[in-house]
């Protein structure tokens, strides 16, 4: 048991150094694109980063796009960047590749060590002409991401594991760190940290695993704890939504952070005060989103410190005996002591206080995005996983739809985009869909603006 708290301690101190700031925070107006392949595809970390930001700083709008593609290997990516990301105006460009590139079923064959080695070169020899790319976009800031791991370690049914696949994808890690440091571009690696998580873990329950059912898509916790790692390396922890301290007996704010506190008023034993943000507090889903996934964003605060470390809305009243009653805008919040006040609570972590309300609307606003976004990504993977290597990339007409039904009976993925792809080939669609989201967009910054609560601690 001694040794298994060392273990820990040792973690925590290696996640401590490796997450200094190494990723500049995305500033007002930036277009951030992450360029991937399924797991951004059909994952919500970028969502759940824009999330933070939206809610963190309110009257800072950017947008964060999804340029992922599953199946893609930094081959298939550098294919589609005139076409596909490039189109986005990204002012920065998160790249990470790696799980693809490494191969398959071929680590549990005769010769697992050659084979990696070849898909490592292969790999390599494909993001060299991505890197060359890169050079040539003066206007664009570079971060390289090193991807969540394959999983080899967590136990499944039925589910053999491909042995040392995430050696190879460490290595090509390794490679972008090199490639990013040579460019002075930037790096964050979500691998190492997540293989920790998952491995410090599987010491209580050899199943947990944060990649999911397949040792490769993270479900929605997976993908909480990679952007809590992505955000983490922007330089987050310590950041807190808002703290404030109130002495009752002196009916005076001793401390006011990232918040305005004024109108304390004290009548009798009750306290009251007005108090308005300056940002609102991180909603976390509890339920699991998206196709296939089993498991909700809140049940990566099991594994990471997210509440501790991001999502702090202090509030800490001193010169209170007894228990007290909370409200804020006449809602009951809970009861709490006077000791407990004295010490802290953490408001970020009531979902029933109207600006935890006022985050969660934000949040669903934000899915609805997300859910758009997604058909559009089903529509980038026809053009760039099929009708590209047809010549038919953006066509968009009756040949088009005559070549892919020849394909649909030995092409499953294909058949499953088939009507997606019929709806989105139509400029009309598109447009609106488009529409739709920027009504979603500037809906949630119309409504993400923290406003003056009124706070009372009535004595019972």
């Amino acid at each position: 048991m001694k040794k298994f708290f060392v273990l820990i301690a040792a973690v925590c101190m290696t996640y401590t150094t490796a997450f200094a700031q190494t990723v500049k925070p995305f500033k007002e107006g930036e277009r951030a694109v992450f360029l991937g392949n399924s797991i951004t595809d059909g994952g919500h970390y970028h969502s759940y980063i824009w999330l933070y930001y939206m809610t963190r700083f309110p009257n800072m709008p950017l947008r964060i796009l999804n340029g992922g593609i599953g199946g893609d290997t930094a081959y298939d990516m550098n294919k589609r960047l005139d076409g596909d990301i490039f189109p986005m105006k990204p002012s920065v460009l998160m790249v990470t590749f790696g799980m693809n590139d490494s191969g398959y079923f071929e680590y549990n064959g005769d010769n697992p060590k050659e084979f990696g080695e070849q898909k490592y070169q292969e790999s390599i020899k494909n993001y060299q002409q991505m890197e060359k790319r890169f050079k040539d976009l003066p206007d664009t800031r570079i971060v390289m991401v090193g991807t969540s791991p394959y999983d080899e370690t967590v136990q499944l049914k039925e589910n053999v594991p491909f042995k040392t696949k995430n050696e190879t994808i460490k290595r090509i890690v390794e490679y972008q760190k090199e490639s990013a440091a040579k460019n002075n571009w930037e790096f964050t690696d979500l691998n190492a940290p997540m293989v920790a998580l998952n491995q410090q873990n599987q010491q209580k329950d050899p199943t947990f695993t944060l990649c999911g059912s397949d040792r490769i898509h993270p479900d929605n916790d997976g993908h909480m704890v990679m952007a809590y790692l992505f955000l983490k390396a922007q330089g987050f922890v310590g950041k807190e939504v808002a703290d404030m301290e109130i002495n009752a007996n002196k009916k005076q704010a001793v401390k006011a952070e990232n918040c305005t506190i004024s109108n304390i008023k004290k009548n009798g034993k009750d306290l009251s005060f007005d108090y308005l943000a300056e940002a609102l507090p991180y909603p976390l889903d509890t339920i699991a989103r998206g196709w296939g996934q089993k498991k909700a964003q809140a049940e990566a605060t099991k594994v990471i410190p997210f509440m501790d470390e991001m999502n702090r809305e202090v509030l800490k009243v001193t010169g209170l005996k007894g228990d007290y009653k909370l409200l804020i805008d006449e809602e009951e919040i809970g009861i709490w002591s006077g000791d407990d006040l004295a010490k802290g609570i953490n408001l970020a972590a009531e979902s029933k206080t109207p600006q935890y309300q006022q985050a969660l609307a934000v949040m669903h606003l934000n899915e609805y995005r997300w859910e758009i976004e997604r058909s559009f990504r089903d529509y980038a993977w026809t053009q760039f996983s099929f009708f590209q290597q047809k010549g038919l990339l953006f066509a968009n007409d009756r040949q088009a739809i005559k070549v892919m039904d020849e394909n649909l009976e030995k092409n499953g993925w294909l058949k499953g985009h088939r009507d997606g792809y019929t709806r989105m080939m139509s400029d009309a669609v598109r447009e609106a869909r488009e529409q739709e989201m920027d009504v979603l967009i500037n809906k949630i910054y119309e409504i993400n603006k923290p406003v003056v609560r009124r706070v009372l601690l009535r004595k019972i």
